[in-house]
């Protein structure tokens, strides 16, 4: 399967090259592409040093801009799977190839903490089970791991990703794919890391806000959008 692996990095200059460094000596055949999304910091000196594929956004668009830009890039270059990874080193390369593995069946495929573990009791947790219920209450799908940053998208999702509007790589997305296109989506049990170094595009107090954003977004906006037939517009 030809993979596109889309990093999104953001003032990751001490973490990008360990990272990347074990993605290549973890899955050596799988293309990646690292998107600096506005660093301030030595994330583009180091891609260059390293000789590592980069897109240099030249401002911060956020999380859902840098991962469009990724996405576009594997939608023109024909990629039959796209995988979301985190440049802090918390998202583990060991399961990439069990993701490839289920995209082969499904169209979204999720890197999930808790299809064999319970979530722990912390304010993220209870933001993650809001989604995982407003999620199951829309579409009647359940997903563990609604927040999981670690997705794969197989050649049609690709395309909704890389033509649609507002299709970041978030919970809501994924709901509306599942009402709007039939998206079959699996889970796939993982384990991840802790932050290495560097800066979250999170804190707590726009996690709050991102997740009452998210559970508004699934349970409202996404009805007013249309259902999607057939390819992409």
């Amino acid at each position: 399967m030809n993979t596109l692996i889309i990093i999104p990095a953001f003032n990751e200059e001490e973490s990008i090259e360990s990272t990347v460094e074990r993605l290549i000596s973890t899955v050596p055949d799988v293309d990646f592409l690292i998107v600096n999304d506005g660093s301030t910091d030595g994330t583009v000196r180091i891609c260059r040093e390293n000789g590592y594929p980069y897109l240099d956004l030249t401002c911060n668009l956020g999380l859902a801009g840098a991962f469009q830009a990724g996405i576009k890039y594997a939608y023109r270059h024909n990629y039959d799977c796209a995988i979301q990874f985190d440049a802090d080193g918390q998202h583990l390369p060991e399961y990439i190839p069990d993701l490839q593995k289920a995209i082969e069946s499904c169209d979204i495929a999720i890197g999930s903490r808790f299809v064999n573990h319970s979530k722990g009791p912390s304010l993220r947790m209870f933001g993650s089970s809001i989604i995982q219920a407003a999620i199951k209450l829309t579409t009647g799908h359940t997903i563990h791991d609604p927040t999981s940053g670690m997705r794969a998208f197989n050649k049609r999702m690709i395309r909704y990703l890389a033509l649609g509007l507002n299709m970041g790589p978030e919970p809501d997305t994924v709901s509306y794919l599942i009402r709007a296109t039939d998206a079959v989506v699996v889970e796939v049990p993982v384990r991840m890391s802790e932050r290495e170094a560097g800066e979250s595009y999170f804190n707590w107090k726009s996690s709050a806000s991102y997740m009452l954003r998210m559970t508004l977004s699934i349970l409202f906006i996404q009805f007013f959008r249309k259902r999607l037939e057939g390819d992409a517009a």
